[in-house]
């Protein structure tokens, strides 16, 4: 799950610059990113880890700190 947490972590960096976020930060709550950021981490996380998010699992909780998503891709992969 660590190589996970660095790809998504990677990903992230790409749109927010200068800020070291913490596994379990909130993004969206934070201001760090918003609600149409979401769109674009799911097409990446479906991407990146050949996975399928469906309209289930689009719950903000799952997406909300790197330790959610991680928690959330690593369920879908099972």
């Amino acid at each position: 799950m660590a190589d996970m947490k660095t790809d998504i972590r990677q990903f992230l960096s790409r749109y927010v610059k200068n800020q070291d976020i913490q596994d379990d930060e909130d993004i969206f709550s934070s201001g760090i990113v918003n609600s149409l950021f979401a769109m674009q981490l799911v097409m990446f996380l479906e991407t990146r880890f050949n996975i399928r998010i469906t309209n289930q699992e689009m719950n903000l909780d799952n997406f909300k700190s790197i330790n959610s998503i991680a928690t959330t891709v690593d369920r879908l992969l099972a």
